[in-house]
């Protein structure tokens, strides 16, 4: 259900879970947008499709900006301001950027997002806009609702990109930082509007980087980082900042610990920025971000499997299934013929086992994802597999668009 809260009634409970909420056991991973119920109804460069057989997933892999910690860079001629060297208390990080968050309402949801430059453009998430019918509206500090543009959505990295026609003089901008450098333990800081209780402002630490998401077109969002801020319906689209306080990604989900009307449980996940910038600078440049793909699911090798099944390698990323028509089948790439377990985990054997990808060495399936990450749709990768008859064989393939529809997929 994807519907609007008028804004003086909001719940005393949390809303229904969006429609796009996704179960995993006893976990349930859910969109942080408000949803109401007035109704009955939620630049060059690019991204790379693999899937990891044992995560039972998608995984969508980013090529990181050249410079990720140079936002302007990365998002063309709009300047981005650059945050302090030293570390700022939340008092002073909320009164220099909180009046750069934004609360951004249509006819069908509320959620947060953020001013990233003095042109007026505002990232929030995909989700955040979907089901849009009319108006996308912002509200700024002073609570007066500016209508935005909706320059482009990208719904495999759950970002939008919003413009606003207001002078630069009325806009705070928020410094992008670089998602690359989180560690675990980092403090941070969340600012939002969590049941529409503008401008909120939650802290917490990095509780794990790398996380995997689901996208609100299926796929999975690689490298999103955990948080203990306290994140509830309606931050969608906000800020995560860090000690310095820079943005260090767009908070989009929580775990509500199996319940889908709960509220924070302290576990929330945020859309690395590293990733944003590059959809975003995309999205500037051609209305929409670029997605390479591959076209296989993944399983990992390690000494484990080796011992057990002769496959001709102790190391590397075993192609558990080949999409068909994909960019991997034409170039040849041979999924797996079977399962084993092994001490409780299962393995996918058979298939190609992926050693060295454009000359550097493939230890597992996150080694072949960082280096899918480097490259962009048309662009070659040079791969080095060990065959199921134990031959080394080298495969050249060209990466193509990742479709927009998973279901594509289901070859």
């Amino acid at each position: 259900m994807n519907e609007n809260w008028t804004p003086t009634d909001y719940p005393s409970t949390p809303p229904a879970a969006a429609a796009n909420q996704q179960q995993r056991g006893s976990r349930l991973v859910v969109p942080v947008l408000i949803a109401s119920l007035l109704s009955a109804g939620l630049a060059a460069g690019g991204t790379a499709l693999v899937v990891n057989q044992e995560g039972g997933g998608s995984t969508t892999i980013v090529r990181q900006v050249a410079n990720p910690a140079n936002s302007s860079s990365a998002l063309g001629s709009s300047a981005m301001p650059v945050a302090s060297s030293g570390g700022m208390s939340i008092e002073a990080m909320y009164q220099q950027y909180g009046n750069g968050v934004v609360r951004v309402e249509h006819s069908n949801g509320l959620g947060s997002g953020f001013v990233i430059d003095s042109e007026g453009h505002i990232l929030t998430n995909a989700h955040v806009v979907d089901g849009a019918q009319g108006d996308v509206t912002v509200s700024f500090s002073n609570n007066e609702k500016v209508v935005a543009k909706v320059i482009g959505v990208d719904n495999a990295t759950d970002v939008a990109l919003l413009k606003v026609d207001v002078p630069s003089s009325a806009l705070t901008v928020i410094p992008l930082g670089d998602s690359s450098t989180v560690k675990v333990g980092n403090q941070v800081v969340a600012i939002g509007n969590p049941f529409g209780q503008d401008r909120t402002v939650t802290s917490g630490i990095v509780s794990a980087v790398a996380r995997s998401i689901q996208a609100p077109n299926g796929f999975s969002i690689n490298d999103a980082i955990q948080t203990d801020a306290s994140i509830n319906h309606g931050n969608s689209g906000g800020p995560l900042l860090d000690g310095m306080g820079q943005v260090i990604g767009i908070n989009s989900q929580i775990n509500t610990g199996g319940q889908a009307n709960s509220g924070s449980v302290g576990i929330a996940f945020a859309v690395p920025i590293n990733l944003v910038k590059q959809v975003t600078a995309d999205i500037m440049a051609t209305g929409k971000a670029q997605h390479a793909w591959l076209g296989v699911r993944l399983s990992d090798v390690d000494p484990t499997l080796a011992s057990q099944i002769k496959i001709g390698s102790d190391y590397g990323a075993m192609v558990a299934a080949v999409t068909t028509g994909s960019p991997a089948a034409k170039a040849g790439l041979e999924g797996a013929t079977g399962q084993t377990t092994i001490g409780g985990r299962s393995y996918a054997v058979g298939g190609d086992v992926i050693i060295e990808a454009n000359g550097a060495k493939i230890e597992d399936v996150k080694g072949l994802q960082a280096a899918v990450s480097a490259l962009k749709p048309g662009d070659k990768l040079e791969l080095v597999v060990k065959t199921r008859s134990g031959e080394t064989k080298n495969i050249t393939v060209t990466l193509g668009d990742q479709p927009q529809d998973p279901t594509a997929l289901a070859g």
